[in-house]
Order: C-alpha cells, then sequence, then structure tokens
C-alpha cells in the first residue's frame, strides 16, 4: 500500500485542524504531515497520531515532496500559493472561493461528482459549506425525479465565519448577562440572541456574495446550469452546524414517502423524520459528524410537484474538512498521484 505526503496550509485554523482529525479518523494513508500557516503562527505545536508537529510558515520549499496539499487559509492565499504547490508537484485541495467557478478547476462533492476529480490540472476546488450539504441532499432527488426549483434558507454557524466570530458569540453572550456592551470583531451585526441575514458582501444584485455561491456552485456540481435557485443566507447564534430549510420543485410528481426512500438510499444521508415523536436533525446533534442529515420531509404547499424538508451538517466537516479528505481519497481511488 502506498503512502502519501500531505501539507495542510491554514493548520491552524479552525478547518485545518479539523482536516487534521478527519485524516486520523479515517486513517488516511500519510506518510509525513507538514503543516503550514502564516509566520505569526509557526512554532505553534499540533498533534497528529499522538505525535505534535510544529507549524512551519508557508514558503516554496515546504510544498518539496509533498503530494497532496489541502489548503484553508483563504482565496488570496490560495491564489498565491496553490501555484507554487501544483508546480512542486502537488495536487491541491482548496478550501477558499478562489477557484471555485474557473472553467478548468473541478468544483466536487463526492457524493454528487466524483468523477470530475479525474479532469483535473492540479487543482480540484472544495465547495462553499452551505452548497455542499444542500446539493448531497438535493441531488439524489434531481436523479430520480428531476428538480427545476430549489428555495433555501440557511441558518449558519458561527464557526463559518472563522475563530474570531466564535469568540464574538461566547463573549456577546457573556456582556449581556453581565450588563456590558461587547464590539463584534467578525460579524456585521451582534450576533448573541440575534440573526443576521447578512454574510459575505453585498452584490448589485442585492443578494449576497454566499448566496450567490449556492446559485453557481449547485449549478456546476450538479451538472444542472437550467435548476434556478433562490437563497437566503443568515448567520445565526449557534457555535456549529449550519442547518437549512429547502424547497424543491420536481419535474415529476412525488410523494414525501417517496423522497424518503430516494434519501434514505443516497451516500452520505441520514434521514431522521419522525416528527410526531419529535425526532428532526439539529446542529447540536450532528456536530462532530460528516454525513448530511434530513428531516421535516412534507408536501409542499406552494408547487404542486413541490417537497420541502430540513437539511443539517456540520459546516466544520461535512461542510469543509472531510469533503476535501473524501476528495483526497478520490485521488487514491482513481490513480492519480
Amino acid at each position: 500500500m502506498r503512502y502519501y505526503n500531505i501539507a495542510i496550509l491554514g493548520a491552524t485554523g479552525a478547518v485545518g485542524q479539523t482536516m487534521l482529525r478527519v485524516l486520523e479518523e479515517r486513517n488516511f494513508p500519510v506518510n509525513e504531515i507538514r503543516l503550514l500557516a502564516s509566520p505569526k503562527s509557526a512554532g505553534k505545536e499540533l498533534e497528529y497520531m499522538g505525535i505534535k508537529y510544529k507549524v512551519e510558515a508557508v514558503s516554496p520549499e515546504a510544498f518539496e515532496g509533498i503530494d497532496i496539499a489541502l489548503f484553508s487559509a483563504g482565496g488570496s492565499r490560495s491564489k498565491e500559493w496553490a501555484p507554487i504547490a501544483v508546480e512542486k508537484g502537488a495536487v491541491v485541495i482548496d478550501n477558499s472561493s478562489a477557484f471555485r467557478m474557473d472553467d478548468d478547476v473541478p468544483l466536487v462533492v463526492p457524493e454528487v461528482n466524483p468523477e470530475d476529480v479525474k479532469w483535473h490540472k492540479g487543482v480540484i476546488a472544495n465547495p462553499n459549506c452551505s452548497t455542499i450539504q444542500m446539493v448531497v441532499a438535493v441531488n439524489p432527488i434531481h436523479k430520480a425525479k428531476g428538480v427545476k426549483k430549489i428555495f433555501v434558507s440557511t441558518y449558519q454557524a458561527v464557526s463559518g465565519a472563522g475563530a474570531t466570530a466564535i469568540k464574538d458569540l461566547e463573549e456577546e453572550t457573556k456582556a449581556y448577562f453581565e450588563g456590558k456592551y461587547y464590539y463584534p470583531e467578525a460579524l456585521p451585526a451582534h450576533i448573541a440572541f440575534n440573526v443576521i441575514p447578512h454574510i459575505d458582501v453585498f452584490l448589485d444584485n442585492d443578494y449576497t456574495k454566499e448566496e450567490m455561491k449556492m446559485v453557481n456552485e449547485t449549478k456546476k456540481i450538479m451538472h444542472a446550469p437550467d435548476i434556478k435557485v433562490s437563497p437566503t443566507c443568515v448567520r445565526v447564534p449557534v457555535f456549529y452546524g449550519h442547518s437549512e430549510t429547502v424547497v424543491v420543485e420536481t419535474e415529476e410528481s412525488v410523494t414525501p414517502d417517496e423522497i424518503r426512500e430516494i434519501l434514505r438510499s443516497a451516500p452520505g444521508v441520514i434521514v431522521e423524520d419522525e416528527p410526531s415523536k419529535n425526532i428532526y436533525p439539529m446542529p447540536v446533534d450532528v456536530a462532530g459528524k460528516d454525513e448530511v442529515f434530513v428531516g421535516r420531509i412534507r408536501k409542499d404547499l406552494l408547487f404542486d410537484n413541490g417537497i420541502s424538508m430540513w437539511v443539517v451538517a456540520d459546516n466544520l466537516r461535512k461542510g469543509a474538512a472531510t469533503n476535501a479528505v473524501q476528495i483526497a481519497e478520490l485521488l487514491i481511488e482513481y490513480d492519480l498521484i
């Protein structure tokens, strides 16, 4: 069995540390692990397989001999370092938005479009967290019944905005009960005991960049340019786990029971749908898990061929780190490295 040299750029961040845990949990065939970050994070120690590793400052030399480089350090660093890593011989799996809509870069969710990794040219993009969990749930329905339209509202955890946003929620909550005021650092408004209908920047069409990611990435991942997507993305005071209300309009008539059967047999999906017993997925329960959980499946009251459902996943795992490691596993499965 072959073992591979792996680098993680952005290793000290929330997603980078989760990547490290997922590699360990999935027994990825690692020969050497190299942890990379900005110079200010160099020297920190992270543990992998019971051994402590020092984080190195990213440099061209750091990618020498690397087979797979997992990037989670932001779009600007991805644009700077991905070409260098590829030139050194690595395949880059990038978690930022830098390359997602590049026609020459596959945008991959392994449960949906695994074959797309085969045409990579050195870089494979990891989709947006909210897009990943939605397409894992919607694509099996599309394959069976044909999806025409998707209406989606997201309820996104603060961890999706990074460690500083987690701190915002923690400190604001403390300040609220102490009668003090805390100025948020990462989010555009207070998040404790609040919801913010604003993730990323607003664009000329009054949708946010996060919302348009869901529109454009869905079409690319599912190879379905004609699907119409209407999203609203909202930040909520939850630490881990994104939730979504998803309404799909299908070409063919479909019943909730048919959807349950379709999703029960779909890869990476767990159906938890017994509302009479208060059984439905919630972020507090799915945190730390790798699957996409679906419940509240019911006939939609607006569309004749419409289904409403509730979709929840851990945004740091399936929404980021786990999906990236699964892509790396596909590279091995298809003998592409």
